[in-house]
């Protein structure tokens, strides 16, 4: 597979624009160089919406969207961005969840009228039973990330931050399958930007690639596997991770749960682990540690959570 390109983000900027949120950036306190992309105020709460977006529109611009429509196996996310998008555009979606699916995202993915099927306990189950409805039904097979339109798709999110702050050093984002990282890191690296590429220690995907040198199967034990509980990190990601513009970082899940409160008790803001994956990588003592001045945007990706348990 070849690297993604800026050719291939620019062309989903330009065929997204006004389909979805422009990110807000917020300043975490008023002196402080650490600035909040608030992604997860993005329609479906994810931005996810982005890449399904460009990957529905751009097969409906080359018609080669089938009857049978849209379908795709998620751990949520994914699935909900999938299913808005094919509604704004008349196109039927199925979408396979595991089992375990937060109840807050299946409800909300029947809201937007997909055809929810529950498979499985972790998401390659549900991935297998997508497989076989797109052999039996002709379906177009979509992608929770690894797919070239729904990376190129989550980039855009990077062309709107630097349009915000346009002398950015760092981006501090959470990875899983990489879809999203991959995006955000062909941009960057583009611009000179360094992206710090934040996993739980326990869901390493991107990390064992690197430390491989090869796409690896990687254990998934986390708070934030719902969302980052990818057993494998797309070539994409691995290919858009391997120069000195990236730096991988590690968090273990109680920093991640200590990040998630900080963003509710500090901000009010509330969002999934996931996205306090993210803040963790730069607050954890195992973190990145950004110099003095250095003008960092930590990515927060995710609000599909319950807010009971924050």
């Amino acid at each position: 597979m070849n690297a993604l390109t800026v050719a291939e983000v620019t062309a989903a900027a330009d065929r997204i624009a006004g389909q979805v949120r422009p990110v807000p950036i917020a300043r975490r306190s008023p002196a402080s160089p650490v600035s909040f992309a608030l992604e997860f105020t993005q329609f479906t709460g994810t931005f996810k919406a982005r890449g399904a977006k460009n990957f529905i529109r751009a097969h409906l611009e080359a018609g080669t969207l089938p009857g049978a429509g849209v379908t795709i196996a998620s751990g949520g996310n994914a699935g909900l961005a999938c299913a808005w998008a094919a509604r704004a555009e008349g196109v039927p979606a199925t979408v396979f969840l595991p089992a375990t699916a937060p109840a807050v995202k299946v409800e909300r993915l029947r809201g937007y009228g997909a055809d929810v099927r529950l498979v499985g306990s972790e998401y390659a189950e549900a991935a297998a039973a997508c497989e076989e409805f797109v052999a039996s039904s002709g379906a177009l097979a979509s992608h929770a990330y690894d797919h070239p339109l729904i990376a190129a798709g989550a980039g855009t999110l990077m062309v709107e931050i630097l349009a915000e702050v346009p002398d950015l050093d760092t981006v501090v984002v959470a990875v899983g399958g990489g879809g999203l990282f991959a995006g955000i890191a062909t941009v960057a690296r583009n611009h000179g930007v360094r992206t710090v590429a934040v996993e739980p220690e326990n869901c390493r995907a991107l990390n064992a690639a690197l430390e491989a040198g090869e796409v690896v199967d990687v254990p998934v034990d986390s708070v934030a596997a719902d969302s980052l509980g990818a057993r494998r990190v797309t070539e994409l990601a691995l290919r858009a991770a391997q120069n000195d513009f990236v730096t991988s970082v590690l968090v273990p899940d109680v920093e991640i749960v200590d990040a998630r409160r900080r963003l509710w008790s500090d901000h009010r803001l509330a969002v999934e682990h996931a996205a306090a994956t993210a803040l963790a990588g730069i607050d954890s003592p195992q973190g990145y540690r950004p110099g003095e001045g250095e003008k960092v945007c930590v990515v927060l990706c995710g609000a599909n959570t319950h807010l009971g348990d924050l």
